[in-house]
């Protein structure tokens, strides 16, 4: 029985040894600080900004004056107010925007509103089109770059989305934006100096017309982002970094606003871990597609709040298992895999995350991962899978 039992320890700590082992790998190759690229050569493609907004006039404006200051004659910007129950459609227009009004309360979610916007676009397509959010601000630039290397590559590409704390910021808040800046920052760098693809984030996305157009946006994921990529990837098209072009956001200060949008991300992307990676993984093997492969491997690295959770839990369980006379080699691994979790969290903080946490703060993330277990026995008993937009606005 104990045999039986360390075999099944070791096994487990093998699985878990998997996205640490791919978490430590893309840390540690985005260490190296980088020098920006030049612009892509050749000439700026015409761009369509699509903007997918429900319910967001309080927060449209900025999104769409930012976006504005970067269009060029010929460019467009689109807003598609998806079951708005407020005035976000008058507010777009207002600012200067194309609008469109959806209304189709059994296909709520972001990918229907994209679908809609762009088989308005098919009549006049733009050479490139960029999907940004309608709480999103875009650095000088961005759209410049990111339009100028797709055409470039023929390939999806994406900026760095980092989402900021809002001021004062609770040390649950900072964690979570050292945890954006690892996801979004620290692990696609790494894959990028790598030649591997990025997953996509959800905005700051970079589209040639054609490449768009070869997959179905109509559905109502509730992480869509990430379905996007790995149906873009399937096609022969896998998204690239751009670390170059930067979107950012804010977090909610509602606090009903952030646990509604942390359920919805991480809920929606252990539901990909369960359902799709081992499938995608299977199949890029029989295949031999090397940029699907690192997606898949790259879709198995869950919230870094659980996988330092199940990490530490488990160690502690084998160390239990070795103190009642079981074998050594389960807990010896699960020890392997929590060094090198350790050592990838401390390469992407020194890195990309003394500004926004500080140390004592960061040394508190183990308590703020214990948290966050509610989150996670939600996904086993009532996992959320329709897309619910953020509260943002306080109370």
């Amino acid at each position: 029985m104990s045999t039986l039992i360390a075999l099944v320890l070791g096994i487990v700590a093998i699985l878990l040894a998997v996205p640490v082992a791919v978490l430590a790998l893309q840390t540690l190759v985005a260490f190296a600080r980088r020098v920006p690229a030049p612009l892509p050569p050749g000439v700026r493609p015409r761009l369509a900004v699509l903007i997918p907004a429900h319910n967001e006039s309080s927060g449209v404006t900025p999104t769409l004056k930012a976006v504005r200051s970067q269009l060029l004659d010929g460019d467009r910007c689109v807003v598609v107010a998806d079951n708005c129950s407020d005035d976000t459609a008058s507010v777009a227009a207002a600012a200067g925007a194309e609008v469109l009004e959806r209304h189709d309360i059994d296909r709520r979610g972001k990918g229907y509103a994209l679908d809609f916007g762009l088989r308005f676009l098919d009549a006049d397509p733009p050479d490139v089109l960029v999907v940004v959010d309608a709480d999103c601000l875009l650095t000088d630039g961005c759209l410049d770059r990111i339009g100028r290397l797709s055409l470039a590559t023929r390939r999806p590409v994406q900026a760095v989305y980092l989402m900021t704390a809002p001021a004062p910021a609770k040390r649950s808040t900072q964690i979570a934006e050292f945890a954006f800046r690892v996801k979004n920052l620290a692990r696609p760098m790494g894959f990028l100096r790598l030649g591997l693809p990025c997953q996509l984030m959800g905005t700051g996305m970079a589209f040639p017309w054609p490449v768009l157009r070869s997959i179905d946006l109509a559905t109502g994921h509730i992480v869509e982002d990430l379905k996007m990529g790995l149906d873009l990837a399937a096609a022969g098209h896998p998204p690239l970094f751009c670390p170059d072009a930067l979107v950012t956001s804010q977090f909610p200060v509602n606090e009903a606003g952030t646990k509604s949008q942390r359920k919805r991300w991480e809920h929606g992307h252990l539901s990909m871990i369960v359902g799709t990676a081992p499938g995608l993984l299977w199949h890029s093997l029989r295949t031999r597609d090397v940029a699907s492969f690192a997606l898949g491997l790259d879709l198995l690295v869950p919230p870094l709040a659980l996988l330092v959770m199940a990490s530490t839990l488990f160690a502690m369980l084998c160390l239990a298992f070795l103190a009642v006379g079981g074998s050594a080699w389960p807990l010896l691994v699960s020890l392997i895999g929590l060094g090198g979790l350790f050592v990838a969290v401390a390469l992407a903080w020194l890195r990309y995350g003394r500004d926004v946490l500080p140390l004592a703060t960061l040394a508190l993330a183990p308590l703020y991962a214990l948290k966050k277990i509610p989150l996670y026995l939600r996904f086993v008993v009532s996992r959320q899978a329709e897309w619910v937009r953020s509260k943002r606005d306080a109370p």
